[in-house]
């Protein structure tokens, strides 16, 4: 641990890191103390109703997640920092899900992966800090490990946590991307914000699944994110029409919510569109092969779910599609190339688009 620093010090430190962070291009930095009680008492409730699903990692550590001292020894305060991400000229989210044709990617992924951005960033800022005090015990993280980044936030006044989980701000609404420091310096705290939802409920009226089952609570089982993202298997098929046309993630909670009317187009260039994904072609995405995937997907979030679910999830979206000559002969086509995973999705597509895949006459 850094020796004790006089205040006026550690408040002159703290200042700068907020300018430095700025300076590295996030829009907001706070100062958290490492108190979680509140946060992990929802946790540990959440984890029991079993609303992470198959995400096993989410109870894993135990409670390392809301004790930032117990992950890391000798934390004593968490440096927490925001960079908006709405990608600046991206298709009309709402004309892109009203088009069935189309596939939907989330907002988020739509540009280079915000880990490796984000962590450069942090780390350039760690290092900032050690160049003005010398050695300092931290470790960077963005979304990285057993991490209660939200409430960490939410505590180091980067917003309030919204009804449907998200952390919102009143200047920059929700879409913006979060990390962390956490450092053994005991620099001054900054005071959480107030939340301000009030009333309001768009998020659970909106949600095409009702996987905000309560203000304040998701159940990811039932969440369009968790299975486009998170699941391994086949998707339920209770939720399937539900998806239209969602094939990477969801956004409906964000798109309706009041405070993102103020939300910024980000200023950072590695979360601009790449590979036309803002408003892609459903038909021609189903056609990549696996190395097609990897190449217009390198850098990208969305490799991590691989070749397989990313068919999975196109052919789901495909059978929601308007009947089309076209989406009939792409499906009929992958039917015999793909693994059991992904042909049980394209039968159901066949179905849903009224062709029975084993009737070669059913063929347009």
């Amino acid at each position: 641990m850094q020796p004790v620093h006089p205040e006026t010090t550690l408040s002159e430190l703290a200042a700068s890191i907020k300018t430095w962070g700025r300076e590295l291009g996030f829009q907001q930095v706070g100062i958290a103390d490492i108190d979680l009680s509140g946060p992990e008492a929802r946790l540990l409730d959440w984890l029991a109703a079993g609303f992470h699903g198959d995400m096993d990692y989410m109870a894993r550590h135990g409670v390392k997640r809301s004790r930032p001292a117990e992950l890391v020894p000798g934390t004593v305060r968490v440096i927490a920092a925001r960079m908006d991400y709405l990608p600046p000229a991206a298709a009309d989210p709402w004309a892109v899900l009203n088009q069935r044709d189309l596939g939907y990617v989330s907002r988020y992924a739509l540009g280079r992966d915000y880990h490796k951005v984000l962590r450069n960033r942090l780390q350039r800022l760690a290092d900032r800090i050690t160049a003005a005090i010398g050695p300092l015990g931290y470790r960077v993280f963005v979304d990285s490990a057993p991490v209660l980044e939200k409430a960490l936030a939410e505590k180091a006044g980067l917003g309030w946590i919204g009804k449907h989980s998200n952390l919102l701000d009143r200047r920059a609404g929700s879409w913006f991307f979060l990390g962390e420091i956490y450092a053994d310096l005991p620099l001054p705290v900054d005071q959480p914000t107030p939340g301000h939802c009030g009333r309001c409920t768009a998020c659970l009226d909106i949600c095409p699944t009702q996987a905000i089952v309560a203000p304040y609570q998701v159940d990811a089982r039932r969440c369009i994110s968790y299975h486009t993202i998170e699941l391994h298997g086949p998707i339920p098929l209770e939720f399937r029409r539900a998806m239209g046309n969602r094939i990477y993630g969801c956004d409906d909670c964000q798109l309706v919510c009041p405070w993102n009317r103020f939300a910024r187009p980000a200023m950072e260039p590695d979360f601009r569109v790449r590979h036309g994904l803002d408003a892609p072609d459903l038909v021609e995405l189903f056609g990549w092969d696996e190395a097609e995937f990897l190449r217009r997907t390198e850098g990208s979030a969305i490799r991590r779910i691989g070749h397989e679910r990313w068919l999975r999830n196109i052919a789901v979206a495909l059978g929601n599609a308007p009947y089309s000559p076209e989406i009939v002969r792409a499906l009929q086509a992958r039917l015999t190339q793909v693994s059991e995973l992904v042909g049980e999705h394209i039968v159901w597509a066949l179905a849903e688009q009224g062709v029975m895949p084993h009737r070669q006459s059913d063929s347009p």
